[in-house]
């Protein structure tokens, strides 16, 4: 079972790790995560437990819409109520669905976590954009300024302290959540076309019509999404279109919020580390470790919290171990915790999640007054 690993790292012409195989807290760990799956008899793809929540997702986000399309909704806050369920269901699917099926950890099939990944387009954004930015940029280089596409941000966002600083940032923690709220609108409108494009310049999709496969499926797969969720219910709902378009936009800003509060308070926190590569493009650490040090944990005794948002409160578990159904992360947090702490390498974590929020919130201050840094943290 391949798991705590140092990926290929040159990608693109992005930086490479000074410890190109894993290191001995890698090969402890790796073997500690075997001997747990071996001796607790337990597969490490996706259970029952899995299983029954994407049935339950997938109805959250469908059945609400299934509703709409029918036209017999005739009030205005049946549609505010049941767009804002489905987007509880949509931020279900990007957070334990899609997200497992396109790391390979929802099943042993390969087949099965293609079609999984497909949830990612049904929601409006798109699999094979995500699989660049998330599991190929974010995952091997969280936190590291131009490498890590999760923390390359607007001007009018500063999430790294390597990044310009300009006067209004000073004031991101209070507009930030406006721009969180708005996230999956523009992910389904504009922000895939724009990472598409850039993807290509950088040299991924070089394959003979691989990019204009991929932009072909993406209008489609967006059409589609746009077609079911927004323009057939202005269409068959007896009210004026606004309305719909509201309810619409009201279930983006539920979701939205969601998604970009739980994946942010992950790697936007004190004491967190933003290193940088030196001139011939070499981050002084090993990846194993490199991603204790930019990743925190939250909410660790909350089951049902971390069920519901795809064990993305156990980030630490999740950058060492993609490869692992989420459902296990709980189990195999202490076996982590302990062998770092033997190799004297930091375990970050937060009791709660509203704690997580409060020192997000702090970091988001820090970084919006802090001059630009050489190297580590803000200030």
């Amino acid at each position: 079972m391949e798991t705590v690993r140092n990926p290929e790292t040159y990608i693109m012409g992005k930086p490479t790790f000074s410890n190109k195989g894993p290191s001995d807290f890698s090969r402890t760990l790796r073997k500690r995560i075997k001997r747990h799956f071996k001796d607790s008899g337990t597969d490490r793809h996706a259970n029952n437990s899995m299983r029954w929540k994407t049935v339950l997702m997938l109805f959250l986000f469908l059945a609400p819409l299934i509703i709409l399309n029918t036209g017999l909704i005739a009030q205005i806050w049946p549609v505010f109520m049941l767009y804002i369920i489905s987007g509880l269901g949509m931020a279900g699917i990007g957070m334990g669905i899609m997200h497992d099926a396109i790391h390979g950890s929802y099943s042993r099939n390969r087949t099965v976590n293609r079609y999984l990944g497909y949830t990612m387009n049904l929601i409006g954004a798109n699999a094979a954009v995500w699989r660049i930015q998330h599991n190929v940029l974010h995952h091997t280089y969280p936190n590291v300024q131009e490498a890590d596409d999760d923390i390359n941000m607007p001007f009018f966002l500063r999430f790294s302290p390597h990044a310009k600083k300009y006067r209004i940032h000073r004031f991101q923690y209070l507009y930030v959540w406006f721009f969180y709220s708005m996230s999956t609108i523009a992910w389904v409108t504009a922000k895939d076309f724009v990472r598409l494009y850039r993807y290509k310049k950088m040299g991924f999709l070089g394959k003979k019509g691989e990019f204009r496969n991929t932009l072909m499926k993406l209008i489609a797969w967006k059409s589609l999404y746009y077609l079911y969720s927004l323009i057939l219910p202005i269409i068959v709902l007896p009210m004026a279109p606004w309305i719909v378009v509201s309810g619409f936009i009201a279930m983006h800003l539920v979701t939205g919020l969601l998604i970009s509060s739980v994946f942010q308070i992950a790697h936007i926190m004190p004491g967190m580390e933003y290193p940088l590569a030196d001139k011939n493009g070499t981050i002084d650490n090993d990846w194993a470790a490199h991603q204790l040090a930019t990743t925190s944990n939250f909410s660790p005794d909350s089951r049902l919290f971390s069920w519901l948002i795809g064990g993305l409160n156990y980030q630490v578990e999740h950058h060492l171990f993609p490869n692992i159904c989420h459902v296990h992360y709980r189990k195999i947090s202490p076996i982590v915790k302990r062998t770092a702490k033997e190799f004297g390498i930091p375990y970050h974590t937060n009791r709660t999640f509203l704690s997580a929020i409060m020192e997000h919130i702090k970091m988001l201050r820090s970084l919006g007054t802090a001059k630009m840094a050489v190297q580590g943290n803000p200030g």
